[in-house]
């Protein structure tokens, strides 16, 4: 019986299992084969190389630029995103006046701060492009030129560029974050808050010592989500940035570099290595994250 009901399991199995490592295992191995070639593209039989490519990239200052600038992501874009989320999903479900409840119309500001989801990565680019615009049609720099101030180059000043790029992604990023504390922060009791709220608790005691606690698990899974997004950042910067990581590789990263060796400087073996690299820096940092933020689980 029991090895009939093995048999049964190894059969459902078989197929997801062989289409995984077809799909998902095979690619990552062809990558790292070919990171120790000096396949091009185009020859049938690449040369094998060795770890030749990794000492370029050692040397390589604009690939190093691009780690720089995708750490900065890193830091900086969950940090700000869970933050801005964690305020406004708080306003939305403990915002009213008795400091339990939400605010009015709160299922209307949801749909409001989860729109920009609905956008494709590449229009949310393309939108920006023109927001950031340096003339009098840009919808920042129009007010400043109205009132005869100089325009700023959010995407022409290499010390502004990169900056303008995190403001897009945590723009286009946070709707779906408020939308997930939201349902988290909607599954405490609403008892806790009221016996918080007697005790004297007010809104920022309730905010730190009630709800941020019963919600760690669900940041924790944002913060990895988050923080891969930013190692994998190349729709906004090749789409709405000059030069696609301009200007003067200001705001490159390393999704862009990998594109740019593979489809413009036919040099895939190169841009596999720097795949490994991004690979390597994805599967760290997500075990950092998950081995950090480690707890036992809260009851409620």
């Amino acid at each position: 019986m029991r090895h009939g009901r093995a048999r049964f399991v190894t059969g459902f199995l078989l197929a997801p299992v062989a289409l995984y490592l077809i799909y998902v295992i095979s690619p990552y191995a062809q990558a790292f084969y070919i990171a120790t070639t000096n396949w091009r593209g185009v020859n049938a039989s690449p040369q094998f190389i060795g770890l030749e490519n990794f000492r370029r990239l050692l040397a390589d200052d604009i690939f190093w630029q691009a780690v720089l600038h995708n750490i900065l992501l890193l830091v900086l874009m969950p940090l700000l995103t869970i933050g801005i989320a964690l305020f406004f999903a708080f306003l939305l479900n403990a915002g009213g006046r008795s400091g339990t409840g939400g605010i009015w119309g709160s299922r209307f500001y949801r749909v409001v701060f989860f729109f920009p989801q609905v956008l494709a990565i590449s229009i949310v680019a393309v939108l920006f492009q023109q927001v950031f615009r340096p003339d009098s049609g840009g919808m920042l720099n129009g007010p400043l030129i109205a009132l005869g101030l100089p325009p700023v180059g959010f995407l022409s000043d290499p010390d502004v560029a990169l900056w303008s790029v995190l403001g897009v992604l945590v723009w286009q990023a946070v709707g779906f974050y408020v939308v997930l504390f939201s349902a988290g922060m909607a599954s405490i009791p609403r008892d806790m808050f009221e016996a918080a709220a007697i005790d004297g608790a007010g809104r920022v005691q309730l905010f730190f010592r009630v709800t941020l606690p019963l919600l760690r698990d669900t940041v924790q899974v944002g913060w990895v989500y988050l923080g891969i997004a930013a190692l994998d950042v190349f729709a906004v910067v090749w789409v709405m940035t000059l030069e696609q990581g301009g200007p003067d590789s200001s705001t490159t990263v390393m999704a862009a570099e990998i594109y740019r060796n593979a489809f413009e400087y036919f040099r895939f073996g190169y841009a596999s290595a720097m795949g490994v690299v991004l690979f390597f820096f994805t599967v760290a940092f997500a075990a950092l994250a998950l081995r950090l933020s480690r707890r036992e689980r809260l009851e409620y």
